[in-house]
């Protein structure tokens, strides 16, 4: 699979690397995974009030699932599109690193925002809940980056 990508408003190519897949793996898994927990959630909670929803068995096995998934479907991209080095180089340190830094902005948001619900003793549901979506956004945050500075290149700061 070939990725085509602009760079000083040239237009090149490029095999889509391991480290590029598992960007785009992470960042599927992650939906899927977060939109099913959200579905379940949601539709418990069109018949009780929503803080009183049983969320817990949902949200493990979301991550679960989700993780599960996201070895699985690493595992079948490497064996089916093995184009591309399968070697980490410079770069794809480099893309890794930048992508976890954005990344982790809303594992901070999230944190400081836990940190005021449990202050005002806010009910473990929007807790749990704020503390995945944190973590969902912050891997969804993360790949984007990530793939958009594998097809664009990395900012210069």
């Amino acid at each position: 699979m070939s990725a085509i990508f602009y760079i000083n408003g040239e237009r090149g190519e490029h095999d889509m690397g391991s480290e590029e897949r598992s960007a785009w793996v992470m960042l599927i898994v992650t939906l899927v995974s977060y939109g099913i927990y959200l579905w379940v959630v949601l539709g418990l909670g069109s018949s009780m009030p929503l803080a009183e929803v049983p969320y817990v068995a949902a949200m493990l096995w979301s991550i679960f699932g989700a993780i599960i998934g996201g070895i699985v479907l690493n595992i079948l991209g490497g064996m089916l599109l093995m184009q591309g080095s399968p070697r980490k180089d410079q770069r794809d340190r480099e893309i890794y690193r930048f992508g976890e830094y954005v990344g982790q902005s809303f594992l901070v948001l999230g944190g400081v925002g836990v940190l005021v619900m449990a202050m005002a003793q806010v009910p473990h549901f929007w807790i749990a809940n704020t503390v995945y979506l944190a973590f969902g956004l912050s891997a969804v945050l993360a790949s984007v980056a990530k793939l958009v500075a594998y097809r664009r290149g990395l900012p210069e700061w």
